[in-house]
């Protein structure tokens, strides 16, 4: 391998490539809101844009979280080996990578409406301020749920030029979702974070962890249900909740007993919860007349 293929492998490992569920964890919410917005029938190319997007913010946002967390990150299990941590790129060179994706991401909106420019802006403060909560807010995984599903009001915006009270209750929905997956992934790092006095939800919660990721969870399909009813959505919908629903309760029982392996696997199982709401939507909207 030359040194500059060097370079871009270890790069590739800083954002993430190699380990898409954090994409997928955006992706799926988005492409939702998307279909829903406009009826089932998006253009091509803003699938794409974001598509494309969501790859790019969610790799940004990976840059600067080890940029934030360069110094906790030596002391966890988990992320001791990664890239920056260990020293094999330079923290300037992490800022870099940031930065270049995060302005592809921007240069990508700008051929949507300017609303989309604006919500854009807000989008990339939630996504660097991100990782700082950890030191002070209890529950930060809800604010990762505003960072992961800003793309819903920007999907509406993209297509309707304005954002809909449905769009704002499907991010409210994206954040309790968030509070669910990423507590099962802080479970995996609770004793770590512990001992480093880090605040997530999982030491938040204490023992009332797998209850409140339940409580997470059905908040979750209560409020897309409600989205559901205000679209007047058919049955497909309502489908795609349910088979969302049982998986919810598949990682209920993994997580039950708070072994770090099966927890860390309900978390990424979360994506089959993501995808199959998206297809509950898609089918809505294909035979919205049925």
């Amino acid at each position: 391998m030359t040194a500059l293929a060097h370079r871009f492998h270890l790069y590739a490992r800083l954002v993430r490539l190699d380990k898409p569920i954090g994409s997928l964890l955006l992706l799926w919410p988005t492409l939702t809101a998307l279909w829903l917005a406009a009826d089932g029938a998006p253009a091509w190319w803003l699938v794409v844009i974001f598509s494309l997007g969501t790859v790019l913010m969610r790799s940004a946002g990976c840059a600067i979280n080890d940029y934030w967390d360069r110094d906790f990150d030596l002391h966890v299990e988990r992320t001791r080996e990664r890239v920056l941590t260990t020293g094999q790129i330079s923290e300037h060179e992490a800022l870099a990578v940031a930065g270049t994706l995060a302005l592809l991401a921007f240069l990508l909106v700008l051929a949507l409406p300017p609303l989309v420019w604006l919500l854009a802006v807000v989008a990339l403060l939630v996504a660097i301020s991100y990782p700082l909560l950890k030191r002070v807010f209890g529950l930060p995984q809800a604010y990762l749920g505003i960072a992961f599903g800003f793309g819903i009001p920007m999907a509406f915006a993209a297509v309707q030029q304005t954002v809909p009270l449905e769009a704002w209750t499907l991010l409210l929905a994206n954040v309790f979702w968030a509070l669910a997956y990423d507590t099962e992934y802080a479970m995996v790092d609770r004793p770590d974070d512990l001992k480093l006095g880090l605040k997530t939800a999982a030491v938040t919660f204490g023992r009332f962890d797998v209850v409140m990721v339940g409580v997470s969870y059905l908040l979750t399909l209560l409020l897309l249900a409600w989205v559901g009813a205000r679209l007047t959505l058919n049955w497909a919908w309502y489908a795609g909740l349910v088979v969302a629903g049982l998986i919810a309760i598949r990682h209920l029982i993994w997580i039950r007993g708070r072994d770090r392996e099966l927890c860390f696997r309900a978390f990424l199982n979360n994506t089959w919860f993501g995808f199959a709401v998206f297809v509950g939507a898609v089918l809505a909207t294909s035979f919205s007349g049925a």
